[in-house]
């Protein structure tokens, strides 16, 4: 069984930082793409970043410049610093994991159960 678990949200002033970890554990797979998704009242889950095992990464526009994803393969973590935290980053910041399972290779997704993220201003 796979289990994602997010930590690190909270309560920010508008121009503070975050850093935001992610865990994924279990077996029979291997992690491929971890990122970052985050859902506003109201609005549709969005892409926040990404990051491939080779390293190669993608940010959406709003967040570029502010948000720096990066993962630690060994320990099965990604990790996202925000900073410049704007009101609008205010969300529920979900971790999401693609993966292959080893034995047949079939492509898996895995989803954290979320972590608050609320910016002041």
């Amino acid at each position: 069984q796979v289990q994602v678990a997010e930590s690190g949200g909270g309560l920010v002033q508008s121009g503070g930082s975050l850093n935001l970890a992610c865990t994924v554990s279990g077996s029979g797979f291997r992690t491929d793409v971890m990122g970052w998704y985050r859902q506003a009242p109201g609005k549709q889950r969005q892409l926040v970043a990404r990051q491939a095992s080779g390293g190669s990464t993608y940010y959406a526009d709003s967040v570029k410049g502010r948000f720096t994803i990066s993962r630690d393969n060994a320990k099965n973590q990604v990790y996202l610093q925000m900073n410049n935290l704007k009101p609008e980053d205010t969300a529920v910041y979900y971790c999401n994991v693609e993966g292959r399972t080893t034995m047949s290779l079939r492509v898996v997704y895995y989803w954290g159960q979320g972590t608050q993220v609320t910016v002041s201003s």
